[in-house]
């Protein structure tokens, strides 16, 4: 099935053209998610688990994964939680086309509700147009086009440039609870706070009694600076 892009699928206007990444709708598991990232350099297609508990998914099913993957989290990897086979769903009742996905469950959070990779693309024999945010695939009646969402793409990107710095203060976090376990018994102690030194409780100007005349009460006169309590 030949396909095709042309002028009829150019945007009237649109910045900066290749800045915004593909995020499109589709059906996953009878459910309609409004964020999915289609990404052609990635070798994997992902779900995040907050998204999978949020459908309902029961999390004790997922297939066991030792597979790690880098690039999502900045300066580290990540192994997934499990894997997990649902089917995704693009079209309307008219013209649509499912295949069944197996997606790696991710346990950190993205802006994106899942990502579709190459090994979807090409269940799909999809052809993603970054230039006009477009993606198409052939279906049981005639070529199915799957358009990003502008607004849609500009809010992911806006939300992922403050990622690094939420997940950079969620991993020290971890770091100080874990360094917070490991530590001894005695030095999870809050020290007991000591008595006050005489020289703390000392007045911060020294005085002394001088007699003025002997036909005159005693009197208190300064003579010093302010001490140094230490």
């Amino acid at each position: 099935m030949p396909i095709t892009f042309d002028r009829r699928d150019h945007w009237v206007h649109l910045p900066k053209l290749g800045a915004y990444p593909l995020v499109v709708s589709s059906v996953v598991s009878q459910v309609r998610l409004a964020k999915v990232l289609v990404d052609g350099g990635s070798t994997l297609d992902i779900i995040f688990a907050s998204m999978l508990e949020s459908m309902g998914y029961d999390m004790t099913t997922l297939v066991p994964s030792d597979q790690a993957f880098y690039r999502f989290i900045p300066g580290a990897g990540s192994t997934p939680v499990g894997l997990v086979t649902l089917p995704v769903t693009f079209g309307t009742q008219t013209n649509y086309r499912t295949e069944y996905v197996n997606f790696e469950v991710a346990e950190f959070e993205t802006s994106y509700h899942a990502i579709l990779g190459r090994p979807s693309l090409a269940k799909f024999m999809a052809i993603p147009n970054h230039t006009y945010l477009l993606q198409k695939m052939p279906a049981p009646k005639g070529v199915l086009s799957v358009y990003g969402d502008l607004h849609t793409s500009y809010a992911c990107e806006a939300h992922n440039i403050k990622l690094p710095d939420t997940l950079e203060r969620s991993r020290n976090s971890v770091l100080v609870a874990q360094a917070a376990k490991n530590l001894p018994a005695d030095q999870q102690q809050i020290p007991a706070k000591e008595s006050t030194s005489e020289s703390q409780l000392a007045p911060a100007m020294a005085t002394k009694t001088i007699v003025l005349r002997d036909d005159e009460p005693h009197k208190t006169a300064v003579i010093g600076a302010s001490l140094d309590p230490a």
